[in-house]
């Protein structure tokens, strides 16, 4: 699905995703030529944006106030960009989505100050919401999505993490963002309490389903789609859901573990582990725990009237399981 077709997605906050990314170019308007330059280059795909519209459309089941609603969806997505910048750092990844990653055109440490200057200014942009639980939910966010990666890079090539581990960390580095944008949203709207519970579930689960469709992404999606190689989660010892399963149920002789242990052929290696992946029923079964936490998501907003940005919340589900990039 593209971009524009995501914008209909958003249904009846569409148009007013145009105020968050005002307020998101806002902060590429520094007089520093090199921070701008590295603003410029990170900030410039808008990408989809699937968080603030999030943070609007949960929004709209109380008093949707864009002066709140606007300034906590631009931080989230700054937050969000901030995080991509640090972790292709840390994996010393050349390029994202077809791009150059901004360690790849600038040095590592001037990236590293890049993705800390983004991160202050996500800071900065949630106080203008004027509401201290919504701040602290926001710190709690970072908090989660940190020990969320630690934990991804600790066990980097550790055959022994078991699927509760695995869930674990992408509720940390994934849906505690898309949890934060859905439950922030609706405090800010003044929800009931067993509403913002409600929209709190929903985007905890839509983002343990992305994430899910995401690594199996790693081994079936389209390359030149996705911007990177099938197997790039196995190649930096990241071992998710669909290689997990595969270990769990064909314990012997398994080319995933192989793959992971060897210090030799390792490119001949990987491409056993994928074919195999491919080849058997784990990826069905990861995309059915994928189902699973949308079914979730779906019932957890099913008390809401069915208004457009109900039906926005369920279509993104929807696109969800069925994204290729």
């Amino acid at each position: 699905m593209t971009t524009m077709q995501l914008s209909t997605l958003y249904g009846p906050v569409a148009e007013d995703m145009i105020l968050v990314e005002d307020m998101l170019e806002s902060i590429k308007r520094d007089d520093l030529p090199p921070l701008k330059r590295m603003l410029d280059h990170v900030l410039q795909s808008r990408g989809k944006r699937l968080r603030p519209a999030l943070v609007l459309l949960s929004g709209t089941f109380g008093d949707y106030n864009l002066n709140k609603l606007v300034p906590l969806g631009g931080a989230i997505e700054l937050l969000h960009t901030a995080s991509l910048v640090h972790d292709d750092v840390v994996d010393g990844a050349l390029s994202r989505r077809g791009r150059p990653t901004a360690n790849a055109v600038f040095d590592n440490a001037m990236t590293v100050l890049l993705g800390d200057y983004i991160f202050a200014n996500a800071a900065e942009m949630v106080t203008r919401t004027g509401s201290l639980p919504v701040t602290r939910l926001f710190a709690l966010a970072l908090q989660k999505m940190t020990r969320g990666e630690l934990d991804q890079d600790a066990s980097a090539f550790d055959v022994g993490k078991d699927i509760q581990n695995y869930l674990a960390r992408i509720a940390g580095k994934t849906a505690s963002l898309f949890a934060n944008a859905t439950e922030g949203g609706a405090m800010l709207a003044g929800c009931t309490e067993g509403e913002i519970e409600a929209l709190r579930t929903y985007g905890y689960s839509l983002g343990m389903a992305f994430q899910i469709v995401d690594d199996i992404l790693d081994f079936t999606g389209d390359e030149a789609e996705m911007g990177k190689p099938c197997g790039s989660d196995l190649l930096e010892g990241t071992i998710t859901l669909p290689a997990m399963l595969l270990m769990e149920r064909y314990p012997k002789d398994n080319p995933v573990k192989r793959f992971i242990l060897a210090k030799r052929d390792r490119a001949e290696r990987l491409q056993d582990a994928l074919a195999m992946v491919r080849s058997t029923e784990v990826l069905e079964v990861s995309m059915d725990m994928a189902r699973s936490y949308i079914r979730r998501a779906n019932e957890a907003i099913s008390q809401f009237p069915a208004t457009d940005a109900r039906r926005s919340l369920t279509d993104i589900g929807e696109y969800v399981l069925s994204r290729r990039s």
